[in-house]
């Protein structure tokens, strides 16, 4: 990416609405999403249908705004870099491999953590998951999963380590 492209915006997450840098709907969605569903059982439990209802709105609200927080703590341009820069020097990295064939496989696992931390998910119970989009991004990719895993939670684990606390309570 050129200077020029970052000064554009082009790598900025904007906001497909306001056109403003730093939307990540992922995250975002997420976040709205499980808080919706624990608003929504919440209020309905204290007001009854209409207190569901309220519920799901007020959790929505505020999942979002959370799953937003936590997404933005997760630049893709950064993560990227660092993966570029550092990958070779990882032991799990054999040699006749290039970064170009570990990149879906760091992906899968930063922005992996994005998704499914905020579903309580540890990097075990989403592994799965992990595979399942591991193997519909990576494309021709020459890495299979038994090989990509290792590099998937090393991403995972990166950006576990950047966010305080321990938001999949695995004790990283």
């Amino acid at each position: 990416m050129t200077d020029h492209d970052k000064k554009q915006g082009h790598d900025a997450n904007l906001d497909p609405i306001s056109g403003q840098p730093g939307a990540h709907p992922v995250g975002t969605g997420v976040g709205a999403a499980g808080a919706g569903a624990i608003g929504t059982a919440i209020g309905g439990a204290v007001g009854g249908p209409v207190g569901a209802v309220v519920g799901a709105a007020v959790g929505a609200v505020a999942g979002g705004l959370a799953g937003k927080g936590v997404a933005e703590k997760i630049d893709p341009t950064v993560e990227n870099d660092y993966w570029r820069s550092n990958y070779s020097s990882r032991p799990y990295v054999e040699s006749n491999y290039t970064y170009d064939d570990y990149d879906p496989a760091y992906r899968t696992g930063y922005e992996g953590y994005s998704t499914y931390s905020q579903r309580g998910m540890t990097y075990t119970q989403a592994e799965p998951h992990l595979q399942t989009d591991y193997e519909q991004r990576r494309g021709k990719g020459r890495l299979a999963w038994d090989k990509a895993k290792h590099a998937t939670r090393d991403a995972w684990d990166r950006v576990e380590r950047a966010i305080p606390g321990d938001a999949d309570h695995d004790g990283k």
